[in-house]
């Protein structure tokens, strides 16, 4: 997988999660998430899974499609 798309879906969640004023570990926590991954997924260093990608637009309030949108 391209680091080049791992990091844009990283700065696009990032962009979102900071939207609403939420820090990682408060995402981290709405969506049962390691604070420590969502900084890796942000920095394009994790691959999330269709999973964890569903979790953390829940997470967000947002469809998947709109999480996919970057």
């Amino acid at each position: 997988m391209s680091d080049k798309l791992l990091k844009s879906f990283g700065a696009h969640l990032k962009a979102l999660r900071l939207k609403q004023n939420l820090s990682q570990a408060e995402l981290a926590h709405k969506g049962d998430f390691d604070r420590n991954y969502i900084g890796m997924v942000e920095r394009g260093e994790r691959n999330p899974s269709l999973k964890n990608l569903a979790r953390l637009a829940e997470s967000l309030g947002i469809d998947l499609p709109t999480l996919l949108k970057f």
